[in-house]
This record gives C-alpha cells, structure tokens and sequence, in this order.
C-alpha cells in the first residue's frame, strides 16, 4: 500500500508557505499587529469592558487575512466549484487534502496564517455552507450561502441548550405550526447555550422538537431564524477558559418564522445536524495533531539548546521518554487519520457513518487529548518559560482542551466507539483499515 502524498498536494502546501510568507506574514507584522499572538495575545482580543467580546480590531485584522487568501484562491478550497472552490472533489481526495492542510497549518504554531481560537484560517472550513448544500431549499442556498461568501451572512448553530447537550433527542425548545397574518408558519418557544458568534450572527439555526417524544431522533426540525426576528434574545455571553467570548446564550420567546424556515426534511433535523459531523471531525483531528506535533518539535528544539549543569536537557531519559512517547502516538495517529480521510473519499457519506464512524471517532477524540498533553509537556519541559505567555503553550493547551468536549465529547465519542467494537445497535466495525 502507497502512504505517499500526491505530488500536487505536497506542491499546494509549498504555495500555501510561499502565500504565506509574501502576504499573510507581513500583515500580522504591519501596526503591531503581533500583539495579538504575542504574550500580550488575549488581552489584545478581549474587549473587557464589552463583555468579554472580541474586539473588533481584532476581527477586522482575521477579515483582512481571509480576503487576502480568498483572493489568492486558498481560502474557499474545501468548497464545490460553484462556490469558488478548487474542484477537489472526493474522488480526488477531498477529506484527503483537507486533513494534510490542517495538520500543515497547525504545525506551524500560532499566526494570523491558521488561528483556531476563533476557527480561522486562510483555508477556510465551511461546515454551515456545507448543511445548507446538501439541505437547503434553493431560496436558502441563494441567500445563505451567497451571503456568507460574500460576508453578508454569519450564521449560529443551535442545538445545545442550558440543560442538555449531548442529550440533543432530549431538548426542550418546541416549536409548533400557527398561521400568522395568513401565512402558515412556526412559533418556536426555548432556548439555546453556546451559540458560537452571535455577536455578529444575522442568521441562527435553530433545532426544535416539532414531534414525538423525548428521546426520539425522529421529531426535530431545523429552522432558519433571522437574528433581529421578535422574541430572538440574547441572555449573555460566558466567559471561557481562554478568551475572549462570543459563545452566547439565548432564549426564543413566541419567535415566529414563516414554512419556508425550515430546513431539511421537517421531523428529520438531525440529520441536518450530523450532515458535516464527519468532515468536521477528522479536519479537527488533523488540527489537533499539528498543535501536538509544534509542541513536541518546540520541546525537542528547546531541549537540545537549554543546558542545566552545562548539560544539554535532551541528555535526560526524564526529557526524552516523554517526548518520544508524544512522538510515536503523534505517528501513529497522522497515519490512522490520513488513512481514514483517503477512505472517506471512496464512499458516499451515508456508507461513512456505517463503516467509517469508529474510525473517524478514534482519530477525532485521541487527537484532542493527545495535543492537551502534549502542550502540557511541552510547559514541563520550558520549565518557568513554558508556563509563561511568551510561549504559546498554555494558550494552545487552553483552545484545545475545549475539543475534549466540543464536536462530541470524548466520553461520547469512545461510547460510539463501543457500538462499533460490540456490535450494539447493528454497528459493525470494519475489521481493519
């Protein structure tokens, strides 16, 4: 079997370093711009006397690099070609080239380049265009997916709520059929938690139980709602274990949105939900094994040139078997993860979820606790130059940690594992990759 990249992709992340360095590069250099990835990083996005909102210099600086790279034509690469995308579509390798690219870019540590505190990067990954292809009608696809290429259109994702998160089947916004001035419609009556970017949003989708029980997949719709509709309110923004926020909590209170609001098969929302889960999951791995393998290089570097006693710190089994434990999971993973996107590429994404979803579950949780220890060890190993915010360490330990919980959790993930490996619910595991 050939593990060997494509030479086309190997050239592509020659020209994304090559873009990088004549453009994006002398952008965060320009007006002191570097604050916001120096030791001064959290301070500079945080508008504190907003609520803990970013600042909007700090979006306008992101805004800047993704015009930059969409006029370079990286940013929308993921995309069909309708949209301005490269055509690299999965019988090309799609999954493929777009794990190989994140991992690349988070290797190379912090920069304006690919910074995923905010799920920025001059190769953009588009999961809410994503759902809007494959379900909205052509009205949605016009508005939504236009509007957001052209930075019209922000949009919030609402499925979690106060009292429940992974529980989705278990929400308890309702949303129920009333006509209003002669118009069939919906009231959705809830609330949602951690809707990513509302400060900015103009749309949110909100996920709604329109029938059936608690507990039933069945039963929950997917409603485009306008972010200024009446009785759309936001509670509060909650602060995070590494700043700034734009993580909202909202409640819907008689908001009222029109039949043609809804998207995807009414009843069926979920499936709307999951339609990006498994690209989004393994492109999240590829990011969490690069953040993994820039601390274990940054850790290797610094201990050959720190010399206690007049000793370099390498020459220490305490250094080096932790790092080289670090090092062969970080191996073995970048080849379950690049073998696991090439396989996506070959089937459809309802053949993924049945013979993949293990796999890609394996890749997506043991990436994001890998890349946690490893920017753990890397503090260790710089000592009091670690722990400091002259080093991105504590910064990436602090972003990352969140994916232990965040895209499904951990615990979650290994219980779908589970199914695969015993066989529950009619799962079966491929019996090898």
């Amino acid at each position: 079997m050939d593990f060997s990249l494509p030479p086309e992709l190997i050239q592509y992340l020659k020209d994304i370093d090559t873009f990088i360095d004549s453009e994006i590069a002398p952008l965060q250099a320009r007006d002191d711009n570097n604050r916001f990835f120096d030791h001064r990083r959290e301070h500079a996005r945080t508008d504190w006397d907003a609520g803990g909102l970013p600042r909007h210099d700090w979006e306008a600086l992101l805004g800047e690099a993704r015009r930059l790279a969409d006029e370079a034509g990286f940013f929308r690469f993921s995309l069909p070609e309708q949209y301005g995308g490269q055509n690299i579509s999965s019988a090309r390798g799609a999954n493929l080239w777009m794990a190989v690219i994140r991992e690349h870019l988070a290797s190379k540590g912090l920069g304006l380049f690919n910074d995923l505190q905010n799920e920025h990067s001059i190769v953009g990954n588009f999961p809410d265009v994503v759902m809007v292809q494959h379900f909205g009608s052509e009205e949605q696809k016009k508005e939504l997916i236009q509007g957001r290429l052209k930075g019209q259109v922000r949009i919030t994702f609402g499925l979690t709520e106060l009292d429940h998160g992974s529980d989705a089947t278990h929400m308890e916004t309702k949303a129920v059929k009333e006509i209003r001035n002669g118009v069939a419609g919906w009231r959705i009556n809830g609330g949602k938690r951690w809707q990513t970017g509302m400060h900015v949003a103009t749309h949110c989708f909100i996920f709604a139980r329109t029938s059936g029980q608690d507990g039933q997949a069945k039963g929950i719709s997917c409603f485009v709602v306008p972010r200024d509709t009446t009785g759309l309110k936001v509670d509060s923004f909650e602060w995070t274990l590494n700043m700034p926020t734009d993580h909202a909590t909202i409640t819907l209170d008689n908001v009222w949105v029109p039949s043609t609001a809804v998207m995807g098969p009414l009843d069926n929302g979920l499936a709307v939900a999951q339609a990006f889960v498994h690209e989004n999951r393994i492109r999240q791995a590829a990011s969490s094994l690069g953040a993994a393998v820039y601390c274990i290089n940054e850790s290797v570097a610094y201990a050959n040139q720190r010399k206690p006693f007049g000793t370099p710190l390498s020459h220490n089994q305490g250094i080096q078997f932790p790092l080289v434990e670090l090092h062969t999971q970080a191996s073995m993973l970048r080849l379950l993860i690049r073998q696991t996107a090439a396989l996506m590429d070959s089937m459809d994404h309802v053949e993924v979820e049945k013979r993949l979803g293990d796999k890609v579950s394996m890749c997506n949780y043991w990436a994001n606790r890998l890349c946690t220890e490893a920017a753990d060890r890397a503090i260790q190993v710089h000592g009091g130059n670690g722990y400091s915010r002259h080093k991105p360490f504590e910064h990436i330990w602090r972003h990352h940690r969140r994916y232990r919980i965040t895209e499904g959790s951990e615990e979650i993930q290994m219980r779908k594992i589970a199914a695969y490996l015993f066989g529950f619910g009619g799962r079966k595991s491929e019996s090898k990759l």
